[in-house]
C-alpha cells in the first residue's frame, strides 16, 4: 500500500520570517497551542542542523572530514588524551558513533586508539589521544573553522551576540539542574 502526504508541508519547517511575532510572548504554563516546529527543542535541533551545514560542513568536508570526525579531533586537540567515556561525554555524541568515527580516524593515522591489556574487546579503559598527524590537520582545520564561526556569530549585533549567549547558558544550566 502506498501512502501519500496529505499535504506538501516541508519535512524541516522554515525558520520564521525576520519580524515575525513570537510564539512565546504570551505563553500559558501549560504550552497549549504551541506547535511543534514553535517548540524550543525543535527550533534548536533544526538551526543546530542548518548552522552545522552552512558553517562547518564546508571546511570538513574540504579537508576531508565528516562533522563527527571534526568534533572528535577538536575535543581530543583541546583535552589530550581522553578515556573513551569522557570522550562520548565531551563531543556529545552516543558510544557507537564515537566508537565508529575513532576507528575511521585511527584508520587515517589522525588518533590513536590504545586498548588496556584485559584480554577483552570491551571500550572500558580505551584511551583516545591525537597523533601527530591529526595535530598537524587539527591545527590547519582550525583557523578556517573560527573564522566560519566568527562570520556567523559577526551576523548578530553586539547585544544579540551577549543575550543568546546569556540565554544558551541560562538554558544550558536548567538543563543540568534538571538533569541532576
Amino acid at each position: 500500500m502506498r501512502h501519500e502526504l496529505r499535504d506538501h508541508t516541508p519535512l524541516t519547517p522554515p525558520a520564521p520570517p525576520e519580524g515575525a511575532p513570537c510564539p512565546w510572548a504570551d505563553l500559558p504554563p501549560d504550552g497549549d497551542a504551541l506547535a511543534v516546529h514553535d517548540f524550543l527543542t525543535t527550533l534548536f535541533s533544526h538551526t543546530s542542523n542548518a548552522l552545522r551545514r552552512a558553517i562547518t560542513l564546508p571546511y570538513a568536508e574540504r579537508y576531508q572530514l565528516s562533522v563527527s570526525e571534526w568534533r572528535i579531533l577538536s575535543v581530543l586537540a583541546h583535552a589530550g588524551t581522553l578515556p573513551f567515556a569522557d570522550l562520548v561525554e565531551q563531543a556529545a555524541a552516543d558510544k557507537a558513533q564515537v566508537s565508529r568515527t575513532l576507528r575511521l580516524l585511527d584508520e587515517r593515522g589522525l588518533v590513536a586508539v590504545e586498548t588496556p591489556d584485559t584480554g577483552t574487546k570491551s571500550r572500558k579503559g580505551l584511551v583516545c589521544r591525537m597523533t601527530e598527524q591529526g595535530q598537524a590537520l587539527y591545527e590547519q582545520v582550525m583557523p578556517e573553522a573560527r573564522r566560519s564561526q566568527a562570520a556567523m556569530i559577526l551576523t548578530l549585533s553586539r547585544e544579540e551576540r551577549s543575550t543568546l549567549y546569556t540565554v544558551l547558558g541560562k538554558l544550558r544550566r536548567q538543563c543540568e539542574a534538571a538533569e541532576g
